[in-house]
């Protein structure tokens, strides 16, 4: 009769052990299951940012002026050692000026695209390349409609550089959420208007020279 309870004792404590070893119920189904990619942060409506643009070895200079609520982006492009700037001014009608301000020479050339500017989610959809160093900073990337592969910072979700299938890079060296241009500075030059003076651009030359996308 003893070695029966004592071998009862022992089946009891064996189920106790078993039982706080075990998961929790459902436990084990979630931990085979891989956690989902991780997703592209969505542009704020409104920014600053100062690229570094590297075209097969040919740079740019480039500030970066997105303004979602009004539908407009700015680029004001400086190639390397050039003393003058290139104005690329961008509405989210399709219609894009692209003009200098030089002395007594200025030029503007211009272009209807089918669409307007990016929208804050334009990344939606793109496919995740995984993780990796970029620039010195671990980023998460993907990749959108094998046209452009972008990098965003880990920890602060800011772009970090994004690479167009031309080879055109982009290498963020300053990300200013919130900021914004002087209405003033949108405007077109009154000669973007003259037909006589200014030149229409062909749509796959803008998109495929574009400083932003």
């Amino acid at each position: 009769m003893p070695s029966s309870v004592s071998a009862l004792l022992l089946l009891l404590l064996l189920l106790l052990a078993a039982a706080a070893a075990a998961p929790p119920a459902g436990a084990q189904s979630r931990a085979g299951e891989s956690d989902p990619d991780p997703t592209p942060t969505p542009w704020p409506h409104q920014f600053h940012s100062v690229l570094v643009m590297n075209f097969t070895g040919a740079l740019q200079l480039i500030d970066l002026w997105y303004d979602w609520p009004n539908g407009r982006n700015f680029n004001i492009i400086r190639d390397q050692l050039s003393p003058s700037l290139l104005y690329d001014l961008e509405w989210n009608n399709g219609t894009s000026f692209f003009y200098t301000l030089d002395g007594d020479s200025p030029t503007c050339r211009t272009a209807q695209l089918e669409v307007g500017i990016l929208r804050p989610g334009w990344l939606d959809g793109a496919a995740y390349l995984g993780r990796r160093r970029v620039d010195g900073f671990l980023c998460d990337g993907w990749e959108k409609a094998d046209f452009i592969r972008y990098y965003e910072d880990l920890e602060t979700k800011r772009p970090v550089y994004w690479r167009f299938y031309t080879g055109r890079e982009a290498h963020v060296m300053t990300f200013e959420v919130g900021a914004a241009l002087e209405d003033a500075k949108w405007q077109a030059p009154a000669y973007c208007f003259d037909q006589t003076g200014a030149e229409e651009e062909d749509e796959a030359d803008v998109r495929g020279g574009s400083a932003s996308l």
